[in-house]
C-alpha cells in the first residue's frame, strides 16, 4: 500500500515554518533557500523510495562524519574524500529533517537526537582540521564559538523566543560549505587548514553578533 503523496515545496515550507517558530524558508537567504530546496527534493525522493526513518538517515550522517578525520589525514588524497563524506553528511543531516516532515514522524526526542548528532558531526570536522595541522587552541577557539552561537539560539527559545531569531552568516549551510572547501584547498596547500579554522571562527563571532541583537530584541 503507498503511503500518502509528499508534500510539494510550498506545503513543505509551510510545514516546516510551524515547527521553527514561523520562519518561512521560502524567505530565506538565497544560500539557504537553496540548501533546503535541494533537500527537499531528496527527501520527496528517498520518501518514495520506502525511506522513513528520520533517525536512521541521521544515524548514517553521523558515522559518515565519524570517518571524516581518519580519511582526511591518513588516506592518500584523504582531504578530497573526507570533503565528499562532509557533504554527504550533510545532506543526511537536512534530509533526516525533511523526511521528519514529509511523513509526519517528527518528534521532540529526533529533535535533540539531531541537534547531539549535529554537534558531535562538527567536532568530527573541527579534529580533522587539527590532523592536517590547525593549530589546536583554534581549532577549539572556533568550535566552542560555534557551539555558543547554537547553545544561546536553543536557551533564548526555551526563555521565549518565538523564532530562530535571525538567520546568521554562520548557519550550518556556510559552515558546511567553508569546511568542504577548506578541506579540498589542503590538497594545494597545507597551510589552509589553519586559514579555514581563522575563517570559521571569525564569521562565527559575526554569526554570533547578529543572533544577540536578535536575542535581544527578541527578550527585553
Amino acid at each position: 500500500m503507498r503511503g500518502p503523496e509528499p508534500l510539494d515545496w510550498d506545503g513543505y515550507c509551510e510545514r516546516w515554518s510551524a515547527a521553527h517558530g514561523s520562519y518561512d524558508p521560502r524567505t530565506a537567504p538565497s544560500l539557504v533557500r537553496g540548501w533546503l530546496r535541494l533537500s527537499h527534493a531528496l527527501g520527496t525522493a528517498l520518501l518514495r523510495a520506502g525511506v522513513r526513518s528520520p533517525n536512521a538517515v541521521t544515524s548514517l550522517g553521523l558515522l559518515l562524519s565519524a570517518a571524516v578525520p581518519p580519511v582526511a589525514a591518513f588516506l592518500p588524497g584523504g582531504p578530497f574524500w573526507a570533503a565528499v563524506l562532509v557533504l554527504l553528511s550533510a545532506f543526511a543531516d537536512t534530509i533526516d529533517g525533511v523526511l521528519a516532515v514529509l511523513a509526519g514522524r517528527a518528534s521532540r526526542l529526533g529533535q535533540v537526537y539531531d541537534s547531539a548528532a549535529d554537534r558531535v558531526s562538527e567536532a568530527a570536522w573541527l579534529l580533522a582540521f587539527a590532523l592536517l595541522g590547525a593549530p589546536v587552541w583554534l581549532t577549539v577557539a572556533a568550535g566552542g564559538a560555534m557551539w555558543l552561537h547554537e547553545y544561546v539560539r536553543a536557551r533564548a527559545s526555551i526563555a521565549g523566543m518565538t523564532d530562530i531569531g535571525t538567520v546568521t552568516v554562520a548557519e550550518r549551510p556556510t559552515r558546511v560549505l567553508l569546511t568542504i572547501f577548506g578541506l579540498l584547498a589542503t590538497l594545494v596547500e597545507p597551510r589552509a587548514s589553519t586559514v579555514t579554522m581563522a575563517a570559521a571562527l571569525l564569521i562565527t563571532v559575526v554569526g554570533f553578533a547578529q543572533l544577540l541583537r536578535a536575542v535581544r530584541r527578541a527578550l527585553r
